[in-house]
């Protein structure tokens, strides 16, 4: 395989293959999208170059399905694969299979990724050259008892994470020894759901933190960059709702000893390509590594509005064995972005999924708002993917400017046919907390509570 990319298989759907599809035809690169047997109309088919079913609608036998994907990127001639985010994105079997069958899988190499895409191998790696850990379990937590015994020493509130994956899923915070039982199950059950690894480990729960995470870029060669924070601790069941870049609340030495950090662990693992490191910070200013993203993430489009810098572009030159093409003295930090994920779930519902078909759409436009979307008028909204319907985001030269910004365009968004929360998003935005920078990872369940 020379080291020009030449056409990509994009193993994801939704917005981030409809995004990754758009940085390819800018580059002058074909594309393939992947499409389940009800997928056959997305957007992400109808941009792509070319498309290709690859299994019926239950994920394991379609998004998930490693060899039906591989074979879907030779039969395409694909020279790459570029995974997204979820699915296979840090699946380390997948990149190797990837690298066993001479396709360049777009991220860190499969080494890196079982290092760094395991939460319990990478704390224990972190810790061993000196970066502060959240206290848990040593390894995997294989029984009810044992779950028991872990969080006894630690002491209650503790927090169990699924080993493989992110963005919530398989993340239960118990209170008592009488809630683990049932926690364990369903944490390991949706697990395996969603990564296809029931695994599971167990951490301290840290009370009311700010969630900050650190981009940055690596090269094949040795180079590797920051491009500033993100704060992602407006959530919902451990799921981010809302983002923003600058983390404008971290004091500037808070903020360095993070990039140090990130840039440390980074070179120690020998990583390469767009990655996170993401942390807890403690209303005492405590630092906790939580974890490393091996791939790009739902809120990278925060960081690219105040950097000028395409990230999925950079990834593409990265993995085409491309230097990096500025340094970091090169990265100015300008303005503030804020993103809102638009979700089909009924917000007044307990945020109960909404599928159907989206009967009209607008969408925002005007100065300051990017969205980043895979639906039309007239699609279907499906119930066995992920609800995010679309990512809006708000960018100002200050962080008032940017809310009101996000107020506008939020009022312009309209969707029929399915609940959104869209509503929802906008009392956040008129929440005097929010506004006023005053909140934590626990912002939304205590305003719920009220």
């Amino acid at each position: 395989m020379s080291d020009k990319i030449k056409k990509v298989l994009i193993a994801n759907r939704g917005e981030i293959a409809v995004r990754v599809a758009r940085s390819l035809r800018d580059m002058g690169i074909k594309s393939v999208a992947i499409f389940s047997e009800v997928d056959k109309e997305a957007l992400h088919t109808r941009i792509a170059d070319e498309c290709i079913c690859i299994g019926p609608k239950n994920t394991k036998d379609s998004y998930l399905n490693k060899i039906q994907i591989i074979n879907a990127a030779i039969v395409t001639g694909s020279d790459a694969i570029h995974p997204g985010f979820g699915f296979l994105s840090e699946d380390s079997t997948f990149a190797k299979l990837c690298e066993i069958y001479n396709i360049k899988f777009i991220g860190p190499n499969s080494k890196v990724i079982a290092l760094m895409g395991n939460k319990d191998v990478s704390k224990k790696m972190m810790e061993s050259i000196g970066i502060p850990v959240i206290p848990g379990s040593e390894g995997i937590v294989d029984t009810v008892d044992m779950a028991k015994d872990i969080s006894k020493k630690i002491g209650y509130p503790i927090i169990m994470k699924a080993r493989a994956g992110g963005g919530g899923k398989g993340m239960r915070v118990v209170n008592s020894e009488e809630d683990i039982e049932s926690n364990f199950k369903s944490a390991k059950k949706e697990a395996e759901n969603a990564f296809g690894d029931d695994r599971v480990y167990i951490e301290k729960y840290i009370d009311k933190p700010r969630h900050i995470e650190v981009q940055i870029l690596a090269d094949e060669f040795g180079n590797i960059i920051h491009l500033g924070a993100r704060d992602c601790s407006i959530q919902m069941k451990h799921q981010k709702v809302i983002e923003e870049a600058p983390a404008t609340v971290i004091s500037n030495e808070i903020l360095e000893s993070l990039y140090e950090i990130s840039i440390k662990a980074a070179k120690y693992v020998g990583y390469t390509n767009a990655g996170t490191i993401e942390f807890l910070v403690s209303k005492n200013n405590e630092i906790y590594f939580m974890e490393m993203n091996t791939r790009i993430q739902v809120e990278h489009p925060v960081t690219e509005m105040i950097t000028g810098i395409d990230i999925v572009k950079e990834q593409i030159k990265i993995a085409s064995k491309k230097s990096l093409s500025f340094k970091q003295e090169d990265i100015k930090i300008n303005g503030c972005a804020i993103e809102c994920r638009i979700n089909a779930y009924d917000s007044d519902k307990n945020f109960m999924p909404s599928v159907g078909k989206i009967s009209a759409l607008n969408i925002p436009g005007g100065y300051g708002v990017r969205v980043d979307s895979a639906i039309y008028q007239g699609c279907d909204v499906l119930p066995f993917y992920d609800s995010m319907l679309a990512k809006v985001i708000a960018f100002a030269e200050t962080r008032e400017e940017a809310i009101r910004i996000m107020e506008r365009a939020l009022e312009e968004f309209i969707v029929e046919g399915v609940k959104t929360n869209i509503e929802f998003n906008k009392k956040i935005m008129k929440d005097i907390d929010y506004i006023q920078n005053n909140y934590s990872t626990s912002f939304l369940e205590e305003k719920m509570r009220r």
